[in-house]
């Protein structure tokens, strides 16, 4: 999956994440393990991660075991809590989010592509 895709497990990890996004978009993967659909949404993040842009961060919120961080982004970020959800954030705020099977690789890379564009 690549260096760069992390597990985020604290509310300060996520913290560092919503800082850093100041500087480069991060895209975070909320992911439950017990749902089929957020299994299928994961495989679409990997292919995407296998040709992704590296100077972004990606991260990964698993519910079952971090459901505090999965809560915090959720409210900091003004979205209501789904699994999976994939969401852009740059700046520290939300810039485009999709679920279920709306996460395909190509929404991945169109959302990057475009935040990028922006820059």
């Amino acid at each position: 999956m690549g260096s760069n895709f992390k597990d985020i497990n604290t509310l300060e990890e996520l913290d560092g994440v919503l800082a850093d996004s100041n500087e480069r978009p991060a895209l975070l993967f909320k992911h439950s393990v017990a749902c089929p659909i957020s299994a299928r949404a994961l495989r679409e993040f990997e292919s995407f991660l296998e040709s992704a842009d590296p100077s972004v961060i990606y991260r990964l919120i698993t519910v079952q075991t971090a459901r505090p961080v999965s809560d915090e982004a959720a409210m900091r970020l003004s979205l209501r809590h789904e699994t999976p959800q994939a969401i852009l954030v740059n700046n520290g705020r939300e810039v485009w989010n999709a679920s279920h099977h709306d996460i395909t690789s190509a929404s991945l890379q169109e959302a990057v592509r475009g935040v990028k564009a922006r820059d």
